[in-house]
């Protein structure tokens, strides 16, 4: 005997907030032993429509501009590495197009129902993501070439063969940011602003290895006595602030829908854009002569606010857990203890405080946000329930 197929009513107040109609196309996926249902995104398709033709027809017209502009310039064969090489312009290139088609998908799915983000994003804050993505493809794509450089020293190729592999990263560096210009969320953004703080300072200590900074504190790689004059530290400062600010924006606003006219959140919203302005403001007035003391009271500004966050967050945060509580006592009470073995028995160098003191506080600050994501994707619950 066949067996008849069961039909599944979707509740009304779900498919409202969904944006659900007779012709989403929706699949059940069994997982795990359990059904899922998913919908079929258009923005989850890219690889499956038209949006995969503009990264490559892109990527297609700059080879052959390339070539034609090496012809015209009577190039006959390129280094991989080098000043006027394979790389520059892989790198170049590869930036300035990964930009402008991030960009454009971006502000092209802000008229998708389906992607809430683009949506709850401010316009102020679109300038700060396109530049994050593309100084990460920047870095990626220096690192590349670096490495590159060095399996392959002293590599030359070809005119055609080098636009042949300047069509190959162009290919899969504008794919990439298409890709994650819709595929960008709450949970990306906090990536992207983890991986651009960690990589600034990194390539800041990097940078300034030889000037031996842990014997000064962290703080000088902002100063004018670091190599560059500091300035990526400074811009790394700055650039996650306000990064901080579009995640810290696009959050609160999302979470309106759920809790309207929530005085507790305003209040946490303040503190946390206090927070980000602070630590964009350390960056602004590095500690050098003519800054020092306005830079001594943000930084320790910043440390107020971070105290305020982890004793408040108990009651201006709704719907918080009791691990959450746990851990913020935790993070406090390592704080202090941080201070004592610094301040009281000089166990702890200025530069170790500072660093345990940044990580611990960073950190905690990102899985606050994490639990501010969790009330967004809580959203509305229902039954599906078999028709009778």
């Amino acid at each position: 005997m066949a067996q008849k197929d069961f039909q599944l009513n979707i509740p009304a107040d779900i498919s409202e907030q969904l944006q659900l109609n007779k012709d989403t196309p929706v699949r059940l996926v069994v997982k795990r032993d359990r059904l899922v249902v998913q919908l079929e995104e258009p923005r989850r398709q890219f690889f499956q429509h038209q949006s995969l033709l503009w990264p490559l027809a892109t990527a297609l017209i700059i080879s052959l501009l390339f070539y034609g502009y090496g012809i015209h310039q009577g190039l006959h064969t390129l280094k991989l590495v080098g000043n006027y090489s394979l790389a520059t312009a892989i790198i170049i290139l590869g930036v300035i197009m990964g930009a402008i088609l991030f960009a454009g998908f971006f502000i092209h799915d802000r008229h998708n129902p389906q992607n809430h983000f683009t949506k709850n994003i401010y316009w102020r804050n679109f300038p700060v993501i396109v530049l994050s993505f593309t100084l990460i493809l920047g870095l990626i794509l220096t690192g590349s070439m670096w490495l590159l450089g060095m399996l392959f020293n002293g590599a030359n190729f070809g005119l055609a063969t080098a636009s042949i592999i300047l069509f190959a990263f162009s290919s899969v560096t504008n794919t990439a940011m298409s890709y994650f210009a819709l595929m960008i969320d709450a949970s990306v953004l906090s990536t992207v602003l983890t991986l651009v703080i960690i990589s600034g300072v990194v390539i800041a200590m990097a940078v300034n290895n030889q000037k031996y900074w842990w014997q000064h504190n962290l703080s000088f790689l902002g100063t004018t006595g670091a190599s560059s004059g500091g300035w990526q530290f400074n811009a790394t400062l700055i650039f996650s602030a306000l990064l901080m600010i579009a995640l810290i924006d696009y959050l609160f606003v999302s979470l309106q829908e759920s809790f309207p006219r929530s005085r507790r959140l305003w209040v946490l919203r303040g503190l946390l854009t206090l927070t980000a302005v602070d630590l964009g403001l350390v960056g602004v007035f590095p500690n050098n002569a003519n800054s020092h003391a306005l830079h001594d009271h943000f930084a320790v500004f910043l440390v107020y606010l971070i105290i305020a966050l982890i004793v408040g967050v108990r009651w201006l945060l709704p719907q918080i857990t009791r691990d959450f509580l746990l851990l913020s006592d935790g993070v406090g009470i390592a704080l202090v203890v941080a201070a004592l073995l610094f301040q009281v028995f000089g166990y702890f160098s200025l530069t170790a405080f500072e660093m345990i003191g940044f990580v611990i506080s960073f950190g905690w600050l990102l899985m606050l946000l994490d639990r501010v994501e969790v009330l967004i994707a809580t959203g509305t619950a229902g039954w599906i329930k078999q028709p009778e």
